[in-house]
């Protein structure tokens, strides 16, 4: 993913089933399922583990755009991509992101 970041120039578009993407999004895309994964099998093992707030922040102003951020913005991704409730917000059954191209 770096490297297509590095060598890709930022108005390249891609297929993705959700919308044709940038190399920003993409990598939008890739830090979301790096980030929910890890958090997956760290749940699996009985580990607690987050990640920098400001990843968090990035990732959901990029991709999440109708998700209002309250509180930790890893609380809210987690919430984001269905995989636990918040005090105000019920758990998502089914949930997507919005990688399109931003003008």
């Amino acid at each position: 993913m770096a490297s297509v970041l590095r060598t890709a120039p930022s108005t390249t578009v891609s297929y993705h089933v959700f919308g044709p993407s940038d190399p920003e999004g993409f990598a939008a895309m890739a830090v979301v399922e790096t980030l929910v994964h890890t958090h997956d099998i760290a749940q699996g093992l009985n580990r607690q583990w987050s990640p920098p707030r400001e990843l968090c922040e990035r990732v959901l102003r990029r991709l999440f755009p109708h998700v209002t951020v309250c509180g930790d913005a890893w609380d809210n991704l987690l919430w984001a991509t269905g995989r636990t409730a918040l005090p105000d917000r019920p758990r998502l059954t089914e949930w997507r992101w919005y990688g399109t191209r931003r003008e």
